[in-house]
C-alpha cells in the first residue's frame, strides 16, 4: 500500500447483472445485487485466491435492486429496490446461504403538485448501534427509516418514519460520520451533499447544512451525483459528480462537522458511479463507468486533495468498488 498502483484485473466469479456488492463481517462471504435479475446472489470466498463460489440466490422483492449491506452481526443482508421502491430483509444461513424474505416494505408516493411520486430506492443503510435502518428513496425525496431487530429480521417503520429532503433533491447514498452523530446524503438530481444531526436513541436525522457540489460556473445539464464517502479520519467527505466529471471534496471541521468546500479532482476520471477508499485512508479508487477502468488516487491527508497516481486498471462498465478483507 505504498503507491497505490493496480494490478491487472482477474476475474472472481460469475453471476448476471451484478452491481453493488457487500462483504459478510467473517470475511467468509460476498452478496451482490443482481440488477437485471431482482435478485440477490450469494458467493463463498476462497480465503487465499479470493475467487467465488456461487451458493445461491433470493428475489429480492422489486425491480432493479440497486444496494445492499450486511448487518454487523452477519445475521441479514438488506437491499434497496430501485424501480420496485422498495427494500428488503434476507436472513444469512450458517453456510452463508441465503434464506427467504423476513422483511418487505413497498415504499408509496404522495400527490404533489397533481402528480403522482414514484418511489425509487437508492440505497440502504443502517447506524452503528444497528438499530435504525435507513433508506435513501430517489423519487420520494426521503430517506424512510426503520427500526431494525438483527435477531428477527424485521424492519418496521420508525416514528417519525422519514427524513424529507428538499423537494427535487432526489437522494441517493449516505455515509455516516466515525462519531455515529452525523450523516452525509447526497442529492442525485440537484447536485448537493446533505449534512444532517442523527439522533441515535430515535432514529431521526435533522438537515443542518446543503452544499452544492458542483463549482459555482458549472453547466448543470447532464449532471447527476452518485456516491458519498466519508474518509476514515472522518476529516473529509467526498461526493462523485457525473456528467461534470469530479470528485467533489469537503473538509469536516472537527468540532461542528460543517462542511466546507475543498475544491474537485477531475483527472482521469469519467462517469464516477462509484468509488471507495482503502482503509488505511492513504488512496481513493474511482470506477469510471464509461471510461472502462479503475483509477487510483493519493489523498492529501492534511487537505483531502486528490492526485492520480498514473495507475488504472481496465474494467469494463464498473460501477462498484470493494475492497476485500482475506485471511482470518
Amino acid at each position: 500500500m505504498k503507491t497505490g498502483a493496480l494490478s491487472k484485473p482477474t476475474l472472481a466469479g460469475e453471476t448476471k447483472d451484478p452491481s453493488f456488492l457487500a462483504f459478510h463481517p467473517n470475511k467468509k462471504f460476498l452478496y451482490a445485487v443482481n440488477e437485471g435479475q431482482a435478485s440477490v446472489s450469494a458467493f463463498a470466498i476462497d480465503p487465499k485466491t479470493g475467487d467465488l463460489t456461487f451458493l445461491n440466490s433470493q428475489p429480492s422483492g422489486g425491480g432493479a435492486p440497486c444496494h445492499l449491506i450486511v448487518d454487523p452481526t452477519g445475521k441479514n443482508v438488506l437491499a434497496a429496490n430501485y424501480t420496485g421502491g422498495s427494500c428488503i430483509c434476507l436472513p444469512i444461513e450458517d453456510d452463508g446461504k441465503l434464506g427467504k424474505a423476513t422483511s418487505f416494505h413497498q415504499h408509496k408516493g404522495e400527490m404533489i403538485d397533481k402528480k403522482k411520486q414514484t418511489p425509487h430506492g437508492h440505497s440502504i443503510h443502517l447506524d452503528q448501534a444497528n438499530k435504525f435502518a435507513l433508506c435513501a428513496d430517489l423519487g420520494l425525496d426521503k430517506v424512510l427509516v426503520y427500526r431494525f431487530d438483527a435477531t428477527k429480521g424485521t424492519l418496521t417503520p420508525n416514528d417519525p418514519p422519514a427524513f424529507d429532503t428538499p423537494k427535487g433533491a432526489g437522494p441517493r447514498h449516505f455515509a455516516w460520520h466515525p462519531d455515529g452523530k452525523t450523516a452525509f446524503i447526497n442529492g442525485e438530481s440537484d447536485m448537493t451533499i446533505i449534512a444532517c444531526d442523527y439522533d441515535a436513541a430515535k432514529g431521526v436525522l435533522t438537515k443542518k447544512q446543503i452544499l452544492s457540489t458542483l463549482p459555482k460556473d458549472a453547466n448543470r445539464k447532464g449532471t447527476s451525483t452518485a456516491e458519498t464517502v466519508v474518509h476514515p479520519s472522518g476529516k473529509f467527505v467526498y461526493v462523485s459528480n457525473r456528467g461534470h466529471n469530479s470528485i467533489a471534496i469537503f473538509s469536516i471541521d472537527p468540532a461542528t462537522k460543517e462542511l466546507k468546500a475543498v475544491g474537485h479532482e477531475a483527472r482521469d476520471i469519467k462517469t464516477p458511479r462509484n468509488f471507495a477508499i482503502e482503509p488505511t485512508g492513504q488512496f481513493l479508487l474511482v470506477a469510471n463507468q464509461s471510461g472502462g477502468n479503475v483509477a487510483s488516487y493519493r489523498i492529501n491527508k492534511d487537505t483531502g486533495e486528490l492526485t492520480p497516481t498514473g495507475s488504472t486498471a481496465a474494467v469494463e462498465s464498473p460501477v462498484c468498488v470493494r475492497f476485500m478483507p482475506l485471511g482470518k
